[in-house]
């Protein structure tokens, strides 16, 4: 996708996800066969709720449809919340993974894993894991140290934020809401669209 092209989309778009309560992460254009796939990533500090998800789509699609900026080429809708492997390059995406372990590749300490326990305008203050019984450590790494992160996915811990799961999405970390156009074999461009939506971090 053209930067022109994208900023295009996102000023139309963008206003619609301020309007729903969430931010615009990302908007990207790709092939899917003889289509093209729009992926609109959204969140909020709150976690992004399914039904909010499914209605900002329908917003979205009856916004592209009535603006005529996707062309005539078939193309899907996907609306979504990011996925837990999606990598953390902002404050406010440290902020929504609190207390989930994370992975840093730090420019000068090299590779870290450790938990998010607070998260301030300068860094994060982390618990490293103890290893073979030992008790686990504070650490402290700042944003201007941090080249990598992502989230590391737990399958064991009880009671942590990977179990919960109600505001953050489905086990691959995404609430996905699909939406086909397929403007060849439509009765009604706005009403023959086939929406999907499946439970994501």
């Amino acid at each position: 996708m053209s930067t022109t092209q994208s900023e295009r989309l996102r000023a139309l778009l963008e206003p619609l996800v301020v309007e729903a309560g969430l931010e615009l992460e990302e908007i990207t254009l790709s092939a899917a066969g003889k289509r093209r796939q729009l992926m609109v990533v959204v969140d909020s500090d709150a976690g992004v709720r399914l039904d909010t998800v499914a209605e900002l789509s329908r917003t979205v699609s009856q916004t592209l449809d009535e603006s005529g900026a996707m062309g005539e080429t078939e193309y899907v809708l996907e609306v979504t919340s990011p996925g837990t492997d999606r990598p953390l390059t902002e404050p406010r995406h440290f902020r929504r993974n609190a207390g989930r372990l994370v992975k840093l590749q730090l420019k000068e300490r090299g590779e870290l894993i450790a938990r998010i326990m607070t998260v301030d305008d300068s860094g994060l203050d982390l618990e490293v894991p103890g290893v073979k019984g030992r008790k686990p450590k504070p650490a402290r790494a700042d944003f201007a140290e941090i080249a990598r992160a992502r989230v590391e996915i737990e399958f064991n811990r009880k009671g942590g934020a990977d179990d919960e799961t109600a505001a953050d999405g489905d086990a691959d970390g995404e609430y996905d809401d699909l939406d086909e156009h397929d403007d060849n074999d439509e009765l009604d461009a706005h009403d023959a669209h086939d929406d999907e939506n499946t439970e994501e971090a």
